[in-house]
C-alpha cells in the first residue's frame, strides 16, 4: 500500500458506488463494473450506497483475494522471462464508438465483434478483443494511477480492456473467468502536449456529467501509446466491484506525456449527474494490493 487518498467524495474513503436495486439480491456484474458499458437507468428508481475500496470486502469477500489489483510493481523483484513474446497491437482497423461518463471514469467504446483491434503476443495464445478504454487520475500530480512502480504513483493511468472471444462468447462471460479478460495498463505523466490526446479531452465537454454519452468515431488508440511496448505482466483482478480474479495484466514500462491543461479538463468532469450537487471527478483509483506471492514478469532485462 502506498497510502495515497483514493476514490474522492472528500472523505478519508468516501467514493459512493451505485447500483440499481430493483431485487433483493446482489447487484449484476454491469451495475457495478467499470469495464462494461453504462446500463440503462430509466428503470433503476433506486439507489443503494456503499463505501469505497477499503469497506468493499465486507459486500465483496473476493476484495481480499490472492491476485487483486492493481499492485505495486518493484522492478528489482520483477523476473525477466525470455519466454514472453513481444505484444502486438493489432488496432488497424479503427472501430470506436461512442465516449460516455459512467460515474467513476471516462469510457470509450469500441465494436468488438471481430478480431480487426485486438492484442496478441506477450503472454496469451489467442487474441484478445478491444472493448474500452478508460482512465483513472488524481487531484494532485502525485497520485492517480492504480498501479505503481517501486512506490512512485503516475498523475494518471490508462486500461485498455480487452477479453478473449476465441474462449469465450460473451464479454460477460469472459470477465467471469480466470483467463477471460486482458488488460493493458499505460502510464500518464506530465510534459509536453500528446497532440493525439487533443482529440479526446476536447470531447470531455460533451460527456461532463455522470450518465451523458456523445459519439465518438474513428478514434484509434495506437496513438495513446508509447513507442516501446516492453512491459511487466502478472494475474489480476477487476479494479472495481465484483473485483473478479479474471485479468491478466500488462502494464507498459514507458510511460506517455500528456500536458497539464490536457491532464485539468479530466478533471473538470463530475461523479454525479446534472440534478445532482456537483462533484469533482478526482482520485478515481484503488490503492495497490498485496503481491500475495504472485510474480511479476518482464519482457525486458532490467
Amino acid at each position: 500500500m502506498t497510502g495515497q487518498r483514493s476514490w474522492g467524495y472528500g472523505r478519508d474513503d468516501g467514493r459512493l458506488w451505485h447500483f440499481c436495486a430493483a431485487s433483493l439480491g446482489p447487484p449484476p456484474l454491469i451495475f457495478f463494473l467499470e469495464l462494461f458499458p453504462e446500463p440503462c437507468r430509466a428503470a433503476c428508481k433506486h439507489q443503494v450506497y456503499t463505501a469505497g475500496p477499503s469497506e468493499w470486502h465486507k459486500s465483496y469477500p473476493i476484495a481480499q483475494g490472492n491476485r487483486q489489483s492493481p499492485i505495486d510493481i518493484v522492478s528489482a523483484r520483477a523476473v525477466y522471462d525470455p519466454n514472453l513474446k513481444p505484444l502486438i497491437i493489432s488496432y488497424e482497423s479503427c472501430t470506436s464508438l461512442s465516449i460516455s461518463n459512467n460515474g467513476h471514469s471516462v469510457m470509450v467504446e469500441f465494436e468488438d465483434t471481430d478480431d480487426k483491434t485486438a492484442i496478441s503476443g506477450g503472454p496469451f495464445e489467442n487474441p484478445f478483443r478491444l472493448k474500452q478504454f478508460h482512465f483513472h487520475w488524481g487531484t494532485k500530480h502525485d497520485q492517480g494511477s492504480e498501479h505503481t512502480i517501486d512506490g512512485k504513483p503516475f498523475p494518471c493511468e490508462l486500461h485498455l480492456v480487452h477479453w478473449n472471444a476465441r474462449k469465450y462468447a460473451t464479454f460477460g462471460e469472459a470477465a467471469a473467468a480466470p483467463d477471460g479478460l486482458a488488460v493493458v495498463g499505460v502510464f500518464l505523466e506530465i510534459g509536453r502536449e500528446h497532440a493525439n490526446m487533443n482529440r479526446l479531452t476536447d470531447a470531455l465537454y460533451m460527456v461532463k456529467f455522470k450518465g451523458t454519452k456523445a459519439q465518438f468515431r474513428s478514434f484509434n488508440p495506437k496513438c495513446l501509446l508509447p513507442l516501446s511496448l516492453d512491459y511487466w505482466t502478472y494475474l489480476g483482478s477487476l479494479t472495481t466491484p465484483p473485483l473478479n480474479e479474471s485479468v491478466t495484466w500488462i502494464v507498459l514500462k514507458e510511460p506517455i506525456r500528456i500536458s497539464e491543461k490536457q491532464l485539468e479538463k479530466f478533471r473538470m468532469l463530475l461523479f454525479t449527474s446534472e440534478e445532482d450537487q456537483r462533484i469533482q471527478m478526482v482520485n478515481n483509483f484503488r490503492p495497490p494490493q498485496p503481491l500475495k506471492g504472485r510474480v511479476v514478469r518482464a519482457s525486458f532485462k532490467a
